[in-house]
């Protein structure tokens, strides 16, 4: 009897069980997309090396929120902030290490609700530069400009490209003007059990000292369940494919992303 009590009850729960899998693999499949309706919470830990003549490292724990907003029922508002803290070794002999507060960048994305013929995704929408960070880890300068997503999905792959250029409109005269443009391409594949690959490059060119930046990155990422708490946890490794003079050879990313899903 006991037995078969066991059996029944393991048999009840499995539609749950399949359920919850099947929810898990849709918010692995929302989080390669950067306009998905739904709220989450990146800390993006980056490790880079080496940079300059001590091939010194730099450590930056990024704050990403990700806020959408119902606007009418065919549009969407997605806000996405990036508030990074840095941490810096000397990169010359004698030097000092820095710590601190970089430049937040905060970017406005009005997409439609749904996706358009064959699952394409679109977003475009003005980009903020903050000068939040010091005269050591940041513009001092105030920036704007324009910003745009793309990306289609078909089934469990996600195929897109963002890209932004902010342009300083104000801020301390004596320091350099920016011009930067931004791109990238991202590749993501959700498995049905949560498990998500993804590759992207992260390519910036800096207009006013004639400078590319080109790190790729490749990595796996799950999502876990802690009490009622979803929590996307993701590794990634970087290696610059480009990079502007004294600049980074190599990096690792660690990402910890908080889910809420709609109810």
């Amino acid at each position: 009897m006991t037995r078969l009590l066991l059996a029944a009850l393991a048999v009840a729960a499995l539609p749950s069980l399949a359920l919850a899998q099947e929810s898990d693999a849709e918010l692995a499949k929302q989080l390669s997309n950067p306009v998905a309706s739904l709220i989450s919470v990146p800390l993006q830990n980056n490790y880079d090396c080496c940079y300059g003549p001590e091939d010194a490292g730099r450590y930056t724990l990024n704050i990403q929120p990700v806020i959408p907003m119902k606007l009418g029922e065919d549009w969407n508002l997605i806000i996405r902030t990036i508030v990074p803290v840095v941490w810096e070794d000397a990169t010359v002999a004698g030097g000092d290490e820095s710590f601190g507060f970089g430049d937040v960048t905060q970017s406005f994305f009005f997409s439609p609700r749904k996706p358009g013929p064959s699952g394409i995704v679109w977003g475009v929408g003005p980009a903020i530069l903050y000068p939040l960070g010091n005269d050591e880890l940041g513009t001092e300068k105030w920036g704007l400009g324009p910003t745009a997503l793309v990306l289609k999905q078909s089934g469990p792959t996600t195929v897109g490209l963002l890209a932004n250029h902010i342009w300083s409109v104000a801020g301390q005269e004596n320091r350099d003007d920016v011009s930067t443009t931004f791109i990238q391409p991202f590749y993501g594949y959700a498995y049905p059990d949560s498990t998500s690959i993804t590759i992207n490059l992260e390519a910036s060119y800096d207009w006013e000292h004639e400078a590319w930046n080109v790190p790729l990155n490749a990595g796996v990422s799950h999502i876990y369940k802690f009490g009622q708490q979803r929590v996307s946890l993701g590794i990634q490794g970087r290696y610059y494919l480009k990079r502007p003079e004294e600049g980074p050879e190599w990096g690792m990313r660690f990402v910890a992303t908080f889910l809420f899903p709609e109810h």
